[in-house]
Parts: structure tokens; C-alpha cells; sequence
């Protein structure tokens, strides 16, 4: 009797080890599994989210890593530019032709198609601004040749009788994009009684910094790159830049504007970027009304050295 208890112990003995055992297999495994899936889970996320959008040749942040090179026009005429004349992705390879000549190892070039997205208008048009505004398809065209070539697209408003403001906030949907800019034109910003082509035009500060100042949030909040933003000016009262503020999220560009001699052009340059040092500088050449356009080499010699070269 006594045996059998004996046997009979050791058999519980050996069962109750034989089940510590399969507990401390299950457990381990349990154990194992939860860290694959940890690891499977935090793979998850980082693959789940988006990268930042960047800019069409790298990075986040336009000046001073780039150069940039712009055509300025549309298609409605070439007497509005060259950008506008012959299909866009003909023009986007003269602009590349052209760019080489600002490219630099140590300031690659950024090329940038300045579509007049509102062209200013000698008749009242729809709602009498004076302005006419271009259709979603022809933004939408140049806009996949800028992206064909890496380049960004800029979207320039002369805005009539309109104002600068509201003709930005219609271009929203554009300007969420993460390779859309914007431009400002004052000469072509008139009041009422006023037709634009007949007068210059001017723009009141508070109206600039209430457009940059939306452009700024919608960029920040969707965490875009650095935009663009130029303002041309080519008279002294088209806009008083020391009112201007400048934005966190924007490249913001004071560009001189307007044909003539190289002297005369030079000496304005001078005078815009000594009244908006907090700015980055602008210049802009005539194929056609400069008398003897200066060349690359030329432009690269004026002091500061432009950050943005325009060409219409």
C-alpha cells in the first residue's frame, strides 16, 4: 500500500511539473508574440505616415538653397510674355536653356513657370473687375509641365479692380499644393473710375500683408514647404515695402520691375533692395523692350546678387 502511494505521488509530482512546463512554454510564446506585434505595430506607423511633401528638386525651404529662374507670361497673347508663347512644356525647355547660365554648384537652380493666372483687363468683364480670371484647365496644363520638368508653378495676379485678397483666397485649391506660389502685381491694381493699362497702379500695404498673412496659415497648417511669394514693383509708390511684414512659412521677394538701359535698371535694383533689406531681391529682364538685355553674367555681378531672375 504504501508503495502505491509512493508511485502514485511521484506520477502527480511529474504531471504537475510536465504542466508548469507547458504554462511556462505558453507564456513565453504569448510573450513573443506581443512583441512581434509591437514591433509589427510601430512599423505600421511609421510606414503609415506620410512623409512631408518637399520641393521638386529637394528639400523644404526655397531661399537661399535655390536659385530662382522664372518665366512670366500667358497664353492668351505673347505680348503678355514668354511664357506664353508655344505650348508649355516648349517653353519650360527654353527656360531650362536659359537657366543653365544662373546654375552654380554651391546654388543649384529652382525653375519657375509665373503663370498670369489674372490678367488685368481694359473692360469691365464679368463683375466689373476688370480683370479676367483663367480657367481651372490652363492652370491646370501649366501646372503638370512645371511638375514634368521639377519646376515650380507660380500663380501672378493683376487684379483690375478686384483686389489682391480676394483674387488669392479663389486659388486656394492651387495653392495647397506644395509646388504653388504666388505674385502680386501692383502695377495692374486700380481703383474705382480707374482702367488698368491707362494708369499705374498701386496697392496698399494692409491689403498685401492681409494676403500673405492667409497664404502663411494655409501653408503652416498644412504643412507645406516654403511658397513663394513675389511682389513686383517698378515705381516707388506702387507699394510701400517697409509696411510690409514679413511671414514665417514664405520666400517673400521684392522684384524690380520694368525695361530700359542697364543703367537705369541697375540703379533701381540698388535703390529696392537698400529700402527692403529684410526681403529677399528680384530682378526682372525684357526679351524684347530692354535696351540690350544684360546677360547671366551681367545679372550675377549686381550687388546684392538677385535670389529670383524674372524673364518676360
Amino acid at each position: 500500500m504504501h508503495v502505491q502511494l509512493s508511485v502514485l505521488w511521484r506520477r502527480r509530482l511529474a504531471g504537475l511539473v510536465l504542466l508548469a512546463a507547458a504554462l511556462l512554454v505558453v507564456v513565453l510564446l504569448v510573450g513573443a508574440c506581443a512583441d512581434d506585434d509591437k514591433r509589427a505595430g510601430g512599423e505600421h506607423s511609421a510606414a503609415a505616415a506620410p512623409p512631408r511633401p518637399e520641393l521638386p528638386r529637394g528639400g523644404r525651404d526655397i531661399l537661399p538653397r535655390y536659385r530662382v529662374v522664372a518665366y512670366y507670361g500667358a497664353p492668351q497673347a505673347r505680348e503678355l510674355g514668354i511664357l506664353g508663347i508655344g505650348e508649355p512644356d516648349t517653353a519650360v525647355r527654353r527656360l531650362e536653356r536659359q537657366a543653365r547660365a544662373y546654375e552654380r554648384p554651391s546654388r543649384p537652380v529652382m525653375p519657375v513657370l509665373e503663370l498670369i493666372t489674372v490678367v488685368a483687363a481694359a473692360h469691365p468683364e464679368e463683375g466689373g473687375r476688370y480683370n479676367l480670371r483663367q480657367d481651372d484647365s490652363i492652370i491646370r496644363r501649366y501646372l503638370r509641365a512645371a511638375r514634368r520638368a521639377k519646376a515650380l508653378l507660380v500663380l501672378d495676379i493683376q487684379p483690375g479692380r478686384s483686389d489682391f485678397f480676394t483674387e488669392t483666397t479663389r486659388l486656394r485649391k492651387w495653392l495647397r499644393e506644395p509646388d504653388v506660389g504666388l505674385a502680386l502685381d501692383p502695377e495692374w491694381r486700380v481703383g474705382d473710375g480707374e482702367v488698368p493699362g491707362n494708369v499705374i497702379g498701386h496697392v496698399d500695404s494692409r491689403e498685401i500683408n492681409a494676403t500673405t498673412a492667409w497664404l502663411d496659415m494655409l501653408t503652416a497648417r498644412l504643412d507645406l514647404p516654403q511658397k513663394l511669394l513675389i511682389v513686383h514693383q517698378f515705381t516707388d509708390d506702387m507699394v510701400d515695402e517697409s509696411l510690409l511684414k514679413p511671414r514665417e512659412h514664405l520666400d517673400m521677394v521684392l522684384n524690380a520691375d520694368g525695361f530700359g538701359t542697364r543703367p537705369a535698371k541697375v540703379s533701381k535694383y540698388r535703390r529696392f533692395t537698400r529700402q527692403s533689406p529684410g526681403f529677399a531681391a528680384g530682378f526682372k529682364l525684357f526679351y524684347e523692350e530692354d535696351v540690350r538685355l544684360m546677360s547671366p553674367r551681367q545679372v550675377l555681378r549686381l550687388r546684392p546678387r538677385p535670389d529670383v531672375v524674372v524673364y518676360e
